[in-house]
C-alpha cells in the first residue's frame, strides 16, 4: 500500500472512530430532570477519568427507594438544585434492567467534593435522571451520590 492510501485509510479510521465516541456520549439536555431516578447498588464497572467518572451498576431485585431518602440532608450550597424537592420526588425506574451506566461529573467537579473514589464492589445509592420515558440504553446521570450516610452534589461546587 502506497503512503497516500495509507493517510486516507487513517484518515477514514479517526473520523469513524470519532464518531463513535460523539455517539456514546449523551448531552445532559436529553435526560427528564423532572424525574429523578433512585438507584443502589453495586459497583461492577468503574472509569474513574475524564470526561466524567463513569461506572456500571448492578441493580438488585426489589430496588425501593428508602423511607427515609427525603429527610436526607443534602449540602447547603445545593440550594438551588433543590436536593430535598429531587429526593422527595425520587421513584425507582420502571425498567427492569440489572446494569446500569452511571455517569457521574468531571473529575475535577468529584475531587474539588472529595468524593472517594468508587471501587469494583462498593455498594452506592444515588438520584438522577434517565432519557425522558426511560427510552434508550438505561442511562442515569448523577444529581446525587449516597456513600454511606455522605450525601455528594455533583453538579453544583462545594462552598
Amino acid at each position: 500500500m502506497d503512503r497516500r492510501t495509507l493517510l486516507q485509510a487513517g484518515g477514514v479510521l479517526a473520523l469513524g472512530a470519532t464518531a463513535g465516541l460523539a455517539r456514546a456520549h449523551h448531552g445532559w439536555s436529553s435526560f427528564d430532570q423532572g424525574r429523578p431516578i433512585y438507584l443502589a447498588g453495586r459497583a461492577v464497572e468503574v472509569a474513574w477519568r475524564n470526561p466524567h467518572a463513569e461506572m456500571v451498576l448492578e441493580v438488585p431485585d426489589g430496588l425501593a427507594v428508602p423511607a427515609t431518602l427525603a429527610q436526607r440532608p443534602v449540602p447547603p450550597q445545593t440550594a438551588s438544585v433543590d436536593g430535598a424537592a429531587l429526593f422527595a420526588r425520587a421513584v425507582v425506574p420502571t425498567r427492569k434492567d440489572k446494569r446500569w451506566q452511571i455517569e457521574l461529573a468531571p473529575i475535577f467537579r468529584m475531587n474539588q467534593w472529595q468524593v472517594p473514589e468508587v471501587k469494583v464492589g462498593d455498594q452506592i445509592a444515588m438520584v438522577g435522571f434517565t432519557f425522558q420515558g426511560e427510552r434508550g440504553e438505561p442511562i442515569l446521570r448523577v444529581e446525587y451520590l449516597l456513600m454511606g450516610d455522605k450525601t455528594y452534589a455533583l453538579r453544583s461546587s462545594p462552598a
